[in-house]
């Protein structure tokens, strides 16, 4: 982008600001303004609420957001990644019903992936969509899935062919979460949260337009879904909306979206390990002047920062307008051995004072909870095997891993069935 660009980008996006932002206008109005004028999401294309800008020129819009402290589109939860997989693989119906409600906040989205009974391996999903006069019939359980309890939509991945092998007989769909047929339980967590839900389906029901790609193919949209969300898992939860000192409606109905649908996510900087706060209980605790102990920070910070690079290098490709692509394996696995580094160092520094809680604990029980957080970091959005399997063939170009059931009918593959 030449410096002229930049400048009359920089120009028209102030203006219309300064123009048009109000904080104390209803926020879903000032976010339908925002996706109708494309300024919402600019980089997106002209039909679809954005302008047609590059990834550089939205990044110039953001900043002039920023500057005057407007208000942006929805982002919180998985709204953006129904988006990105409508965009790659969604038909003009489902982007004309569901990417403009997206971007106002008024519709909550969640992920229906994972199952009890196929752990990581999400190919073996038995959850089944079976074609019944005309509509798709939902029957099976899944697990883990965020805010499945206020979503009103869900990406669902379901068997659609059980005499296929088991990654071509995947069907992806949205699917109504409102509907009678649709059981949602909170699962209650060792740290005292309770940010996932299990979820029953019993005779649920999916009109046949909400088939997402083709009959069959739901593999490999749910991979488009996967990429986006290690992308952000490598990130982390970087941004919780506007400063609390705001005042405007606009900003109170912001705060108000993010206390609910940010909820389940509130643990999870104890979840990353809290390397922000190594320095300073070494310091607090005098374990600072441990050569043991600072040996162990200095190789945290090391392998923290090393991460930073990776996901500062994913940013940059997408900021280029590539694809994801495996980097977002390798970021995600670093923030693995980065959370159970942490988990080590805070144990080093708090001594058995770690394992407590409440108020005569070290900050409030914090530190114990990142203990008790840091598992989940190697195990949600793919384990930390997974991310290995992937960074071994698609990066370093090495053989797959052998597997039995590859070309076997699904129906014949032995699974872990659960009652």
């Amino acid at each position: 982008m030449s410096e002229a660009d930049e400048v009359s980008i920089r120009a028209e996006a102030r203006a219309w600001l300064e123009a048009n932002w109000n904080p104390d206008v209803d926020l879903v109005e000032w976010r339908k303004k925002l996706a109708d004028t494309g300024w919402g999401v600019p980089t997106w294309p002209k039909e679809w609420y954005g302008r047609g800008l590059s990834a550089v020129q939205g990044a110039v819009v953001e900043a002039e957001f920023r500057r005057i402290g407007a208000v942006g589109v929805a982002k919180t939860g998985i709204r953006m990644l129904a988006a990105a997989t409508l965009f790659d693989h969604g038909s003009q119906l489902h982007k004309r019903k569901f990417l403009h409600r997206i971007l106002t906040g008024e519709d909550i989205w969640c992920q229906l992936f994972s199952e009890p009974g196929s752990g990581s391996d999400m190919a073996a999903a038995s959850t089944r969509a079976d074609l019944k006069d005309g509509k798709w019939i939902v029957n099976g359980q899944k697990l883990w899935t965020t805010s499945a309890q206020h979503a009103q939509y869900g990406l669902l991945l379901a068997r659609t062919d059980w005499n296929v092998p088991k990654h071509r007989g995947l069907s992806y769909f949205i699917i109504d979460m409102k509907q009678p047929g649709i059981t949602v339980q909170a699962l209650a967590q060792m740290n005292h949260h309770a940010s996932f839900n299990q979820v029953f389906f019993t005779d649920a029901v999916i009109e046949p337009e909400f088939l997402v790609g083709k009959l069959g193919e739901g593999w490999k949209v749910a991979t488009t879904t996967l990429m986006h969300e290690r992308r952000s898992a490598a990130d982390g939860i970087s941004s919780w909306g506007q400063e609390s000192g705001r005042v405007g409606r606009a900003y109170d109905q912001e705060r108000a979206e993010i206390a609910t649908v940010m909820e389940p996510y509130k643990w999870y900087p104890q979840r990353a390990g809290r390397v922000d706060l190594v320095v300073e209980r070494a310091q607090a605790t005098g374990k600072n002047t441990d050569p043991v102990v600072r040996q162990e920070i200095a190789k945290l910070l090391t392998l923290h920062r090393t991460g930073q690079w990776i996901s500062s290098r994913a940013r940059a490709a997408q900021q280029m307008g590539r694809t994801p692509g495996p980097e977002g394996s390798l970021g995600k696995l670093v923030a693995s051995h980065v959370a159970r580094a942490a988990a080590n160092v805070h144990t080093l520094i708090s001594g058995a004072d770690a394992m407590l809680t409440g108020e005569d604990s070290p900050l409030n029980g914090v530190i114990a909870e990142i203990l008790v957080s840091t598992p989940a970091t190697s195990i949600a959005g793919g384990t930390d095997e997974i991310q290995r399997n992937i960074i071994a063939e698609r990066v370093l170009g090495m053989p797959k891993e052998p597997g039995l059931d590859a070309d076997r009918p699904f129906k014949d593959v032995p699974r872990n069935i659960v009652s």
